[in-house]
């Protein structure tokens, strides 16, 4: 099995490292990362400057590896229309340093690389980690991936799956299990705090708001993670809404008959 990894934090950060051993012995490894962090850049591709996909040293180890100048999504693209001599089988973005939850999807740019792969028809994952220490041991929780990865490819994954991980930052013994959870969109983690800058200007920063945060939803990503379970949300490509479709469909039905009705009597 080929497997491309990416990530939105770099290619130097230790959650990618950590992400490429686990997957080691599933099959063969090939990392494509931007040259520097990317976070919260969405499913943004560059469109008006050049993209340069430069070979680097990873880590000291024998994973071949390139940094692109991108995004996430760029590096995606470029792994499967440029670098790579064959499509790969399944895309794996991460371990995102901090987790991805509810609102965070639309944001992220750890899960719009996944989604990036499952636009072309490949099996993509994302995974994160739940901690904002800049100095979190992501080797704690590789025996995590390896046995969430060990159960998902003993089965066959739809080719425009997307599967959004986020690893509690807990020893293997301390999980409590695995859950697959829905995303907690009336959640709002992150908000504009307002302060003055030097000059005495009002400005404002975006908080993150997550250890403030109260879940009543016990079935949702972000009161099972906090639980100290492994939380597994299924994404979708198309976002189109059917019910509303049909309806919007039936309310248009005829306007073209009577424009053209109307035009025939003018």
């Amino acid at each position: 099995m080929n497997i491309l990894v990416t990530n939105d934090d770099g290619i130097f950060s230790a959650g990618v490292l950590s992400l490429a051993k686990s997957l080691q012995p599933f099959g063969n490894v090939y990392v494509v990362c931007p040259d520097q962090e990317r976070s919260a850049i969405s499913h943004a591709i560059t469109l008006k400057s050049p993209i340069k996909a430069n070979k680097v040293n990873f880590f000291d180890t024998s994973i071949e590896a390139w940094a692109v100048n991108g995004t996430p999504a760029d590096c995606v693209k470029m792994a499967i229309e440029v670098i790579l001599k064959e499509k790969p089988d399944v895309v794996v973005s991460g371990i995102n340093r901090g987790p991805n939850l509810g609102r965070d999807v639309f944001y992220s740019g750890t899960i719009s690389a996944a989604i990036e792969g499952a636009m072309y028809q490949i099996p993509s994952i994302a995974v994160s980690l739940a901690t904002l220490k800049p100095n979190a041991s992501f080797s704690i929780v590789e025996p995590l991936a390896y046995e969430v990865f060990e159960t998902l490819f003993s089965h066959k994954l739809s080719a425009e799956a997307v599967l959004n991980i986020n690893l509690p930052y807990l020893s293997k013994e301390m999980v409590k299990g695995v859950a697959a959870v829905p995303l907690a969109m009336d959640v709002l983690r992150y908000q504009y705090v307002g302060m003055n800058d030097p000059q005495g200007y009002l400005c404002y920063w975006l908080s993150d708001n997550l250890g403030e945060l109260y879940f009543e939803d016990e079935e949702s990503d972000y009161f099972k993670l906090r639980d100290g379970f492994i939380t597994v949300t299924p994404l979708q490509l198309n976002m189109t809404n059917i019910a509303m479709k049909t309806k919007i469909s039936k309310w248009f039905q005829g306007v073209k008959q009577s424009a053209l009705s109307a035009s025939t009597h003018d």
